[in-house]
Formats: structure tokens, C-alpha cells, sequence
């Protein structure tokens, strides 16, 4: 069975959206509000050293999927096979993407091979909690509030989701990296 780890950037009060400067929304690029540590991005190419498969929701490929590929950065995100969970995306042009039900997931998890790296695609994250296909949660956490946006986890959840605290890291620019586990 695969593993499947969500990974996200967050501010302090929760907002998820828009972190890497995506246009059109209210506090895009808040990230660039707080200095870069560099030892904060060598965790960020671990995760993706670690990947072998990337899925998301259809807002985070409609906002990868025109810039990752011209990034050297993304080149293993780029070469890995691609999950995106949309009933309205017929026919990607990211290379090795493949378009699947929220149903499929569970049935991609159970399937052979190494982790499966969820990143952004926030409401597709809370459908993942929800229906208890998350064994980790990535989070980096800013230390900005921005008051509005998109949170990662949602007002109105049904049930509450337990977690444990597995490993947690303070950059220098007040950045922190925490990594929760499903109890």
C-alpha cells in the first residue's frame, strides 16, 4: 500500500491560498512577505525526492500545470506520473498526468510504489481527511495572518481529525515545518 502525504504552505490563521503569487487573488504571494531560509526549500526537495506520484485537485493543475514544467526546480514533479482529481478535465497536456474520480484514490493508495505527495489543492486535502486517506500532513507554517482567504481546513467539517505531532523544525526566518500523523 502507497502513502499518502499532503503538503502545504499555510499562514498562521490557516489560509492555504494563493502562496506562490497565483494572480487574482487578495494576499497573493503572502510567502514572499517573510525572507527565504534556504534550509526550508532543501525540505521542499526532499519531499519531492521521495514522490513517485503527484495528485491534486484541478485548481492546483490549472495553476502547475503552465508554469512547473519550464522550472527546473519541478523536474521530478514533471517526469512522475500526475493524478488529477476533476469531473470536468478531459485531457491534460502535463506530461504523464492522468485524470481520476475522487473515488480512484483510494484505489491509487492500495496500488504499488512509493508515496503519493499531495500539494496545495486544499478542498481535494479536506475530502482526502475526511474520508481518512491522509497518513501524513506537511505543513509550513508562515508567520503572517492574513484575515481572508481560502483556509486548509474547513469551517463547517463533519467530524474532527485527530493528530499526532511527528517532527517539527523553526526555520531562522520563523518558519515552521511540522508534520502531523492521523492517530
Amino acid at each position: 500500500m502507497r502513502t499518502l502525504i499532503t503538503t502545504h504552505f499555510v499562514s498562521l490563521d490557516g489560509v492555504g491560498e494563493a502562496p506562490g503569487g497565483e494572480p487574482g487573488y487578495r494576499h497573493s504571494g503572502w510567502t514572499f512577505d517573510v525572507d527565504p531560509d534556504p534550509t526550508q526549500y532543501e525540505v521542499k526537495g526532499r519531499e519531492q525526492e521521495e514522490a513517485e506520484a503527484f495528485l491534486m485537485g484541478r485548481r492546483s493543475y490549472d495553476a502547475f500545470a503552465p508554469v512547473w514544467p519550464t522550472m527546473d526546480y519541478f523536474a521530478r514533479f514533471n517526469a512522475m506520473p500526475k493524478y488529477v482529481v476533476s469531473s470536468t478535465l478531459t485531457d491534460p497536456e502535463w506530461t504523464n498526468t492522468s485524470v481520476v474520480s475522487f473515488d480512484e484514490v483510494a484505489r491509487l493508495k492500495e496500488g504499488e510504489g512509493g508515496p503519493i505527495l499531495v500539494q496545495g489543492s486544499l478542498e481535494l486535502t479536506q475530502g482526502l481527511l475526511a474520508a481518512g486517506l491522509v497518513d501524513e500532513m506537511r505543513l509550513m507554517v508562515f508567520p503572517v495572518i492574513l484575515g481572508s482567504g481560502r483556509r486548509l481546513f474547513p469551517d463547517a467539517a463533519e467530524d474532527k481529525v485527530r493528530l499526532s505531532l511527528a517532527e517539527t523544525t523553526t526555520f531562522t526566518n520563523g518558519v515552521q515545518y511540522q508534520v502531523f500523523r492521523p492517530r
